[in-house]
């Protein structure tokens, strides 16, 4: 008998919104949860036209379109909130209080609810109102200016470290936590999650090697951040890379017993910061002398920490993924699946977003029947009335 998700029975409120809020969103409904997406009426707003139905971050809702300006779809959404665990939100701070739907009058209505808040720079300090995105929020961290080349700009890594690191996937773990100590009798409470502060922490790992000196040059001096010569990427004879990340002695060892370097003093001292230019240099030759699958083939199964860099269009044909099922089909749309995996629980196939999809059932699970119904599309709870 496979088991449930853990997330199962869980019910929560998601506002929409853009990035991070939709991917903590499909975080805890990969998990289990039942997410009830909140749509603007008249369709998708904001951010870089995307098709909703195509639209991965939005999968496994289910959805109803509501006019959040109006008396009557505030009326629902208060109704929804007593019978959920959760909500989750990314407007700037104090929209939400200024449209009846702040922390205060939901936890009225619902003591336990746990209140997700997706920001930029957080509900307080001097920047709470400032407009932003990912990139200014890693770059007021310190993560922006530590990624790139030596003698290069700042590269901004897509949006990974603020939005989807540092913003959604904390904003689920504290969600979940928080979750957590409801179901062991504490109140409701509101969970501020900022990118700046979530970017700030997965910092801390790089923090730790500026405590002990191995970051002192700038961006692309350090050990993980190209600087060092055996953890990087090389171009190969074919126009590929391959990625090379033997930090340990007997790894870059055996690295260099195999590419027929060992006996060349420039690799003698591997964390002989004077050698690493010298060191690179012979690497970037090397792996330029051939394809990418010659490397694979003399690389990929022997304890030098190798792989292929591979483009999206073919990582999900890897051998490695496929055996994983790292990556799946849904409705013509490949996409990840769910991480982590959990023993004796099968894989659930998610759903794509269907605008309006679930409004009628909800409405009825709600207590509103077809007079309610009829009431609350004259008020312009769905937007403007017909």
């Amino acid at each position: 008998m496979s088991l449930a998700l853990p997330l199962a029975g869980i019910r929560i409120i998601e506002i929409a919104g853009i990035g991070p809020g939709p991917f903590c969103g499909m975080m805890l409904a990969d998990h289990g949860a039942e997410v009830i997406r909140i749509d603007r009426a008249g369709g998708l707003q904001g951010g870089v036209p995307i098709d909703g139905g195509r639209d991965i971050l939005l999968r496994s809702r289910r959805t109803i379109s509501l006019d959040l300006k109006s008396p009557a779809g505030i009326e629902i959404v208060q109704r929804l909130v007593a019978s959920v665990g959760g909500l989750i939100e990314g407007f700037r701070p104090g929209v939400m209080e200024r449209l009846g739907l702040g922390p205060e009058a939901l936890l009225t209505i619902n003591p336990g609810l746990v209140y997700g808040r997706m920001t930029g720079w957080g509900q307080d300090g001097p920047l709470a109102d400032v407009p932003g995105h990912d990139i200014n929020y890693i770059a007021l961290t310190g993560a922006l200016d530590a990624i790139g080349p030596r003698d290069g700009a700042p590269v901004p890594p897509l949006n990974l470290i603020g939005d989807y690191a540092g913003g959604g996937l904390m904003l689920a773990f504290g969600m979940v936590s928080a979750l957590l100590a409801v179901r062991r009798g504490a109140p409701g409470r509101v969970v501020d999650c900022a990118m700046v502060d979530g970017a700030s922490t997965l910092m801390a790992g790089i923090w730790s090697l500026v405590s002990n000196g191995w970051w002192e040059g700038g961006r692309g001096t350090g050990l993980l951040d190209g600087g060092a010569p055996f953890y990087d990427t090389y171009p190969t004879a074919d126009g590929t890379y391959v990625a090379i990340g033997a930090i340990e002695a007997k790894f870059f060892a055996r690295l260099i017993e195999l590419l027929e370097l060992a006996e060349d003093p420039d690799f003698a001292e591997q964390y002989d910061r004077s050698r690493w230019d010298a060191m690179r240099a012979k690497f970037r030759a090397c792996f330029l002398s051939h394809s990418q699958d010659h490397w694979l083939a003399l690389l990929g199964d022997e304890d030098v920490c190798f792989a292929p860099v591979l483009p999206m269009t073919q990582a999900p044909d890897h051998p490695h993924n496929q055996a994983r099922k790292n990556f799946l089909e849904v409705g013509g749309i490949t996409q990840p699946g769910a991480a982590p995996r959990y023993s004796g629980t099968e894989p659930v196939l998610p759903w794509m977003w269907r605008q309006d999809a679930d409004k009628d059932a909800l409405l009825r699970e709600l207590g509103f029947d077809a007079a309610d119904t009829d009431r609350l599309q004259r008020e312009g709870a769905f937007g403007s009335p017909d």
